[in-house]
């Protein structure tokens, strides 16, 4: 792709801006947009903040306490159904940490390509 890359450079020669042909603009715009998998309009910075987040403190404190007293099946059925509710958001936080791993292996991906 180097070859459809121009740099735009200020006074002192430092990168401040690209152009692209084209053809690797399309490629470029299309690439993540095209897998449906992939987290778009997201920046680096976000998708790596995403790939590491953990469950809140106080959440994981209280699954902790929720999961040790469902051992001694101790839980009302209220603490049941949050203990539910919890396990259920670390399901979506998993699949969305998975996906961002994903996004920025597919944009490492198409670096090491151009």
């Amino acid at each position: 792709m180097s070859e459809h890359v121009r740099y735009i450079t200020n006074e002192q020669g430092e990168r401040v801006g690209v152009l692209l042909d084209m053809e690797a603009y399309q490629k470029l715009a299309n690439f993540l947009t095209l897998d449906s998998e992939c987290l778009n309009g997201l920046s680096l910075d976000e998708l790596q903040a995403l790939a590491d987040s953990k469950l809140a403190p106080a959440s994981q404190a209280r699954l902790d306490e929720l999961l040790s007293e469902n051992t001694e099946s101790r839980l009302s059925a209220d603490e049941v159904a949050e203990l539910d509710h919890l396990v259920a958001q670390i399901d979506q936080l998993t699949i969305l940490k998975t996906r961002a791993r994903y996004t920025l292996d597919r944009l490492q991906q198409l670096a090491v390509a151009s």
